[in-house]
């Protein structure tokens, strides 16, 4: 059994590298990516149970939700909860702490990974791709300490009504958004975005990626291309694309990535 669980959802895997160093900072975690197909470890002896995830359109992806929802986790386990985001938190911790009552929770601020919406350097402070790294491992570093103390945070999170009607408005974006998919004759059919996927949302036909409509907005599949083949309309390929300094694609592609101590 597991002393540590984190689960993390990670696109261009500024969630991925959180999880990491929060689980270095607590003495080791199994670390566990919110997809299709992730197995899910028994949570009985679970010491510490986090949720690493991203902040899309206000709130926490639906993914991280639906997952949350089907877990069963020990009420005498420290619970927590962090979400990245290039400027505010949403209302994502909020919701998950209405499932999952979390005992502390924290916000870390990274590059964009939603280049159609915002350029990666958009972040609150602006700083950096060094700079910015930099600052989400000491902000990590320090929630870790908190985490391995066993701090509980007498505040909930916050519930910001903007947050509440942006994330009512999110998912007829994003279908908008996943009509605008394309691939290029630049696509050499290696299969990365498949493996990428956290809905099994890809497939290559042909010997070209084709995209499907069950698209969770991740954009790991974009920003990871090797060609630089996938698109979502000009504004993407102008754009310069982003992933984690720290993170390579094949680190996202297994369920359960291990230790990290």
């Amino acid at each position: 059994m597991d002393k540590n669980v984190i689960f993390y959802f990670s696109g261009t895997g500024n969630c991925l590298d959180i999880a990491r160093n929060i689980a270095k900072g607590i003495g080791g975690a199994r670390l566990i990516r919110i997809r299709d197909g992730a197995t899910v470890s028994n949570l009985s002896t679970a010491e510490k149970v986090g949720f690493v995830f991203p902040c899309y359109g206000g709130g926490a992806p639906e993914d991280v939700l639906k997952f949350a929802g089907r877990l069963k986790i020990n009420p005498r386990s420290y619970t927590f909860g962090i979400t990245s985001c290039s400027a505010y938190a949403g209302t994502g911790l909020a919701k998950l702490n209405m499932m999952i009552p979390l005992k502390y929770w924290g916000v870390i601020t990274h590059h964009c990974s939603c280049i159609w919406l915002f350029p990666h350097k958009l972040m609150m402070p602006l700083l950096t791709i060094g700079e910015a790294q930099v600052r989400s491992e000491e902000l990590a570093q320090n929630m870790a300490k908190d985490i391995a103390k066993g701090v509980v945070k007498s505040k909930k999170p916050p519930m910001n009504l903007f947050n509440v009607f942006e994330n009512m408005l999110w998912p007829a974006i994003a279908k908008k958004k996943v009509e605008a998919f394309s691939v290029s004759d630049k696509c050499i059919a290696c299969g990365q975005c498949v493996k990428l996927c956290p809905r099994g949302n890809i497939k290559v036909e042909n010997g070209r990626a084709v995209i499907g409509k069950n698209c969770s907005q991740c954009l790991g599949c974009l920003q990871f291309c090797p060609e630089s083949a996938i698109s979502i309309g000009s504004i993407t390929d102008r754009r310069e694309h982003y992933h984690n300094p720290h993170v390579i694609a094949s680190d996202l592609v297994d369920c359960r990535i291990g230790d990290h101590v």
